[in-house]
């Protein structure tokens, strides 16, 4: 049979034998579901060019619909969802097809992380689309036509290789997310300012010099992110953004801050890894509802007494400044649960204190605020006495202090003793004074005391009525002119810090060996010339040693034993041995930790963070 009929049963009998025809990269089945649903996604298929199917997929008839003559409601293909969200995303893509014009119904499209080097053109017809991400490819411009979508909302465009934002981006008016960190634009447009509904806007890891004024019209506005960029200043009109909640300035060159006189919502300032030497009242008064204030790596040397308006304040990061002073009300505000203060000279503040983290820290400067005229304290918060021909407020009542310190007293009066009785003291700073033995009456506080500091004083031996203090937990002997300890002292069977730096010890005192609570010894800066290792070992709590300055012309390599010592500061030491100046852990500078391990020493410089 010739006829065209009967050939359609044999006319291949030997198909079966050919190859099979190529599989199309999208299955049929992914098509047919999103028909259904609207929806496709092609992630991660090593695509390297969009199927042609895809474009055609809201024109082509499904290629079995002339099988069905049934149709129901759900299989009619005539009925079917034209596609509206559209994922190409982490594939091999180097362009897109001007087809893309034949799917007017996307609200998403979805293509980052490809190698896309331009958009088409016919982008601009997609006039529903309303989130576009095309991050983490490699484009260099934008296509014009791509300002015709008024309807964009989103707009992901970081890491390509963007040089600067057209004008054109001021049509897009119904943006609410717009992201084109990590390019290399230098300049922005000052047409952005017609973003009124920007909430979100991030243009970290640029090189932007500058920021227009007219960034300030956004006044929808809530989150914007400049870090990493070369900004010498920024527009004194930041501060008219009312609607501004978190703002990101890490990572530049500002020397200066905006004021924030409109920004009462502002939660969020970073502004760390600048040149800012100056924080003023003017930039800390209008922070109201400030959360998070990050002001770490600058040249601040003060923090004004306004921070202690943020009553909202919950992080405080001011580490690696020139900071020498901390307010001590910093201690009362009631929502701060990170203080960080690292690397600043802090000359009032022992490093072993920061180093317990921030709850130490704020109970510490709790137990120092400052002295308050009485007649701005509040009753039963402070008492004020004759000494001297001047007044002076005492802490006592709910700060439980008694302070008497910088004063150049030689003697403490009686009236402040007689000020604390019956009161629970729990803190006694009689330190910055003349003060040549311990008073007699500090032993009226032995129920109670757990910290005093008598640093900088001309203490030439320690009182027994000082080793009466029984739950004494921190003592600061610093900067007098003692050489010695008595036995006495090993009663105090609680004390975790003892801090004997700059006197005239020229042994180890021996007394430390028998308080086995000691977690911290400094004793720098004084004339020692031996400790008995043996003796030190059993301190089995000690973390903390600072042995720096002093006379020790051998350090047992036994010590790096201690199971808990954490922390050895041996700089300025004289060491003689011409092993320990051939060894490869000696520094010129001999300012390092020494850890035992392993059969040999460690030595690490912590202060400088290098290998000795």
């Amino acid at each position: 049979m010739s006829g065209r009929g009967g050939r359609s049963r044999f006319a291949n009998s030997g198909a079966g034998f050919q190859p099979l025809a190529k599989e199309l990269p999208v299955p049929a089945g992914l098509i047919k579901a999103a028909r259904k649903s609207g929806q496709l996604n092609l992630s991660n298929r090593d695509l390297s060019e969009v199927p042609q199917s895809v474009w055609q997929i809201n024109v082509d008839p499904p290629e079995d619909c002339h099988l069905n003559v049934s149709f129901n409601a759900s299989d009619q293909w005539w009925d079917q969802t034209d596609l509206n969200k559209l994922i190409l995303a982490s594939n091999k893509l180097e362009s897109l097809s001007e087809d893309i014009q034949l799917l007017p119904a996307l609200t998403v499209l979805d293509v980052h992380d490809n190698q896309l080097t331009s958009l088409p053109c016919a982008i601009g017809q997609l006039l529903n689309l309303q989130k576009l991400n095309v991050s983490h490819n490699k484009l260099k411009e934008l296509p014009d036509k791509l300002w015709n979508l008024r309807t964009l909302k989103n707009l992901q465009l970081q890491h390509n290789e963007l040089e600067q934002i057209p004008d054109g981006i001021g049509h897009l008016v119904n943006l609410e997310d717009l992201d084109v960190s990590n390019n290399r634009i230098s300049s922005i447009s000052r047409t952005l300012g017609n973003l009124a509904y920007l909430l979100r806007f991030n243009l970290a890891a640029n090189r932007l010099k500058s920021i227009p004024p007219d960034i300030s019209k956004m006044k929808s506005l809530k989150f914007l992110d400049a870090t990493h960029n070369e900004l010498e200043c920024v527009p004194p009109e930041l501060a008219g953004m009312v609607s501004l909640e978190q703002l990101y300035l890490k990572h530049n060159k500002l020397r200066n801050l905006p004021e924030f006189p409109s920004c009462k919502y502002l939660k969020e300032l970073h502004v760390g890894n600048n040149q800012i030497e100056y924080l003023g009242p003017e930039h800390l008064k209008p922070l109201s509802a400030i959360s998070i204030l990050e002001l770490r790596d600058n040249k601040l040397k003060s923090l004004p007494d306004e921070v202690l308006l943020l009553q909202s304040l919950e992080r405080l990061d001011l580490s690696n400044n020139n900071i020498s002073s901390l307010p001590y009300k910093l201690g009362n505000l009631p929502k701060l649960k990170s203080l960080l203060v690292e690397g600043n000279p802090l000359r009032s503040i022992r490093r072993d204190i920061i180093n317990r983290g921030t709850q130490e820290l704020l109970k510490y400067l709790r137990s120092r605020i400052e002295e308050q005229p009485a007649d701005q304290g509040g009753p039963g918060t402070a008492m004020t006495f004759p000494s001297e021909s001047k007044s002076t407020v005492y802490n006592i009542g709910t700060h439980l202090i008694l302070e008497y310190s910088d004063k150049k007293a030689t003697v403490v009066p009686d009236e402040v003793f007689d000020a604390s009785v019956g009161a629970p003291i729990v803190s006694v700073n009689l330190s910055k004074n003349l003060l040549t033995r311990v008073p007699s009456r500090i032993e009226e506080l032995k129920a109670t005391v757990t910290d005093v500091n008598l640093g900088f004083n001309k203490l030439g031996l320690i009182s027994l009525e000082l080793c009466a203090l029984e739950r004494l937990m921190h003592l600061d002997l610093r900067n007098n002119l003692l050489n010695l300890l008595p036995m006495e002292m090993k009663s105090l069977q609680q004390l975790q810090t003892v801090i004997l730096s700059f006197n005239r010890f020229k042994e180890f005192p021996d007394v430390l060996y028998h308080i086995p609570s000691l977690e911290t010894i400094l004793i720098s800066n004084n004339q020692i010339g031996t400790i008995d290792s043996d003796q030190l070992m059993q301190l089995d709590k000690l973390s903390t040693l600072d042995l720096q300055n002093n006379d020790l012309m051998h350090v047992p390599p036994e010590l790096g034993r201690c199971i808990n010592l954490r922390e050895w500061w041996l700089h300025g030491m004289s060491f003689r041995e011409k092993s320990w100046r051939q060894s490869p852990f000696y520094h010129s500078r001999k300012n390092w930790i020494g850890i035992w391990m392993g059969g040999e020493w460690k030595v690490k410089d912590k202060v400088q963070n290098t290998l000795a």
